[in-house]
C-alpha cells in the first residue's frame, strides 16, 4: 500500500510542479509518519523516502534508533521547551518554532551540545485559535530577534492551513505565506534565509506547490488514516 500511495503522491507532485512551471527538484516530500509503526516507515524507506516528519519528540527518538542513519528527521509538531534537548544532533529541521522563548532554548541547547540547528518559524496565517504559530504581523519581529541567537539558523517559514473540503480555499493562505517570505527575504537580515516554505498536507499539497511550497508534509496520503493506538 505504501509503495502504491507514494507513486500516486509523486504523480500529483509532478503535475502540480508542471502547472506552476516549477522543477520537481524544488519540492521535498516529507512523509509524516506519526503514530505509524517502524514496519511502515521501512516500506517508505525502501521506496526511496529519506525525509520523515514526526509530531512528538519521544516517538521520533524511538524511531531514530530503529531506522537507518541517512534519514532526515523533521520535527513538525508543537515543541515544548523541556523536550528540546532530546532533538540536538538528531533533528534535521525543526519546523514549529513559534516563540522567542522556544528559539532561545533551541539556541542554548545547541550551544551546550556543540551543534548547529536549522529552524523554521511557524506562522498561524489563518489566525485559527486552535492552532499554534504566531500571527503574520508578529513574524518579522520574531525572525529578527531569533536570528541574533547563536547556533541556530532560520531557513524559512512553516504553516498549517485550515482543514477544508476544497483545497482551493487554502490558496490565499499559501499565497500570503509566500508573500511574507519574500518580504522577509527583502530585508536581508543576517542569519535568515527564506529558502524553505513548509506548507501543504495530504488534502491541499498540490495547491501549496502551485503557490511556492518547497516542502510538503504528507501523512495520510502515504500511510493511510492514523491509528493513535498503534505502537511502533
Amino acid at each position: 500500500m505504501v509503495k502504491e500511495n507514494l507513486l500516486e503522491v509523486e504523480k500529483h507532485i509532478q503535475a502540480a510542479c508542471k502547472r506552476a512551471g516549477r522543477d520537481r527538484s524544488e519540492v521535498t516530500l516529507i512523509a509524516v509518519s506519526k503514530t505509524k509503526p517502524v514496519s511502515m516507515l521501512n516500506k517508505a524507506y525502501e521506496s526511496g523516502i529519506r525525509e520523515f516528519g514526526e509530531n512528538k519528540v519521544q516517538e521520533m527518538m524511538d524511531k531514530y534508533d530503529e531506522l537507518p542513519s541517512d534519514i532526515h528527521w523533521h520535527m513538525i509538531g508543537h515543541l515544548q521547551r523541556n523536550k528540546v534537548k532530546y532533538l540536538m544532533g538528531k533533528s534535521y529541521l525543526i519546523h514549529s518554532v513559534d516563540s522567542l522563548r522556544l528559539a532561545q532554548e533551541i539556541s542554548a541547547q545547541s550551544v551546550k551540545h556543540g551543534v548547529e540547528t536549522d529552524i523554521l518559524i511557524e506562522v498561524n496565517i489563518a489566525g485559527e485559535e486552535t492552532k499554534f504559530g504566531i500571527s503574520g504581523e508578529e513574524t518579522i519581529q520574531l525572525v529578527t530577534e531569533a536570528a541574533k541567537l547563536p547556533n541556530i539558523h532560520i531557513q524559512g517559514l512553516m504553516t498549517i492551513a485550515p482543514y477544508v473540503e476544497d483545497p482551493e480555499e487554502n490558496r490565499m493562505y499559501f499565497r500570503k505565506i509566500k508573500e511574507l517570505s519574500v518580504d522577509i527575504a527583502d530585508k536581508k537580515i543576517d542569519n535568515v534565509h527564506m529558502r524553505i516554505l513548509s506548507m501543504g498536507m495530504t488534502g491541499d499539497y498540490e495547491v501549496a506547490i502551485e503557490e511556492g511550497a518547497t516542502m510538503v508534509r504528507v501523512g495520510t496520503g502515504i500511510f493511510g488514516e492514523r491509528n493513535y493506538g498503534l505502537k511502533s
